[in-house]
């Protein structure tokens, strides 16, 4: 298992489940500040068309490309279903933001054999490691 750090090094396109047009909420703001420091963020949410300069897709199974990193801004009971879909797409990683916990979704990670975290926020381990793609 990689460290939530090592996750986002190794990671250059994230997929952010319940990204939000609404710049007051975390699930705007964070997935924005991502994209500001070189990660190529694809939104996936059922009512909106355009996020950050990038298509939305209405569900992970829809985006045509592989993507690193499933980054989860939805409730803990939805987390389980969103993590059997990025099982489903291959995804090597799965991240539930801060304040997210699973313990079913944590299980259905874990038994796929893919990367893991919960209640963690992107920026603040961003930040904390220094890390940037931008060149």
């Amino acid at each position: 298992m990689r460290s939530a750090q090592q996750i986002l090094a190794d990671s250059a396109v994230i997929a952010v489940v319940g990204a939000s047009r609404d710049p007051g909420k975390a699930a705007h703001s964070v997935p924005l500040q991502m994209q500001r420091y070189g990660w190529r963020i694809i939104p996936v949410n059922p009512t909106a068309d355009e996020l950050f300069g990038e298509r939305v897709y209405r569900s992970l199974a829809d985006i045509p490309h592989p993507v690193d990193l499933v980054d989860v801004f939805r409730p803990a009971q939805d987390a389980v279903e969103v993590v059997r879909q990025a099982v489903a797409i291959g995804a090597p990683a799965v991240w539930l933001q801060l304040g997210i916990v699973s313990a079913e979704a944590r299980r259905i990670a874990t038994e796929a054999g893919i990367d893991y975290v919960e209640d963690r926020c992107l920026i603040v381990e961003r930040a904390a490691a220094g890390l940037t793609r931008l060149r």
